[in-house]
């Protein structure tokens, strides 16, 4: 890639980052009330969003040896740990290290 190629890719990129994190702003300003559609979208697209990296997450586990215990560890730990501290932070990192030192070390 020439200097030229690359100075043009980071522009690229940098326009595209910021018109994607300016538009919205540009389109429902502050004083505007956004359409219903936005506000239903902005309730329920979250809740979506989780589940399906819930699914992606878990799509290969039948095929793996261990039958899903450390995942299914993991997940019973994150939802415990959310309905104790009320943290999505503590709780994706907690289970996520949960997981990580069971597949390193218990089922490793």
């Amino acid at each position: 890639m020439t200097i030229t190629q690359q100075i043009i890719t980071v522009a690229v990129v940098v326009l595209g980052t910021m018109t994607t994190r300016f538009l919205p702003f540009l389109i429902f300003p502050e004083g505007k009330e956004p359409p219903a559609v936005i506000t239903y979208l902005g309730t329920v697209l979250p809740y979506a969003v989780i589940g399906l990296l819930v699914v992606y997450c878990l799509k290969d586990v039948p095929g793996s040896g261990h039958y899903g215990i450390p995942e299914l560890i993991a997940i019973l730990f994150i939802v415990a740990l959310h309905k104790w501290k009320k943290s999505t932070l503590l709780s994706i990192g907690g289970g996520t290290v949960l997981y990580m030192v069971q597949v390193q070390t218990i089922f490793g």
